[in-house]
Formats: C-alpha cells, structure tokens, sequence
C-alpha cells in the first residue's frame, strides 16, 4: 500500500511543495512545529533507516546537500537549524517511508 509520502509524490494528494527533482521532494510540514518545518523525502520508497542499503548511499547524500539548499532558501543556514529522522514507532515514526524533517527559524530547546 502506498504510503502518505508516496501519495505526495506521485501528485495524488496536494501538498506545499518547495523543492523536487528526480530523486527528493521536499515540502512543508502540515503540523509545523517552528517557523519552517520543512520534510525532505527521497523519491525511492526506503520505509526507515535500518533499510537504507549501499546502494542508497548517494541519495542520502545528495538528500543532506538538499537539506542546505533549503536551510539556506529559508535563512536558516546561519543561525541554525535541526534535522531530524525517526525510525520506528518508538521514536516517532509515522509514515514508514524516511524522511528528514529541516527544523528552524527560532531558538529550538533540547532535544529530549
């Protein structure tokens, strides 16, 4: 079954897109949880970290570099921002398909 994220992806479902190309989408989060909260996905259906493969390893590169990107988009490449990803359910993980959520724009407190 499709995922939310893929739904996203193949346009079936609207959402506030900011970036895409052939590998990743990004768009904003519907809950945002600081100024910009932004989810960065990769394209390919990777349902948590413990999946990614070797063969993975450039996406989730060029995903960190697309992060940049859109910290620096947003102007919060110099005052700083958070990314994070959760894997499973007892971190948080809802839609099993990774993503990156780029967090900023205001002083963030402690992580747990």
């Amino acid at each position: 079954m499709a995922t939310l994220f893929t739904k996203i992806i193949n346009k079936e479902i609207p959402a506030d897109i900011v970036y895409e190309d052939d590998d990743v989408i990004a768009f904003k989060d519907i809950a945002p949880v600081a100024p910009v909260h932004v989810l960065v996905v990769p394209k390919k259906e990777i349902p948590t970290i413990n999946d990614i493969t070797d063969e993975d390893a450039l996406l989730i590169g060029k995903i960190y570099k697309v992060i940049g990107k859109l910290a620096k988009k947003f102007g919060i490449d110099k005052d700083g921002y958070r990314v994070v990803s959760n894997c499973n359910e007892n971190a948080g993980q809802t839609v099993f398909h990774i993503h990156f959520h780029l967090i900023g724009g205001e002083k963030l407190g402690t992580m747990v």
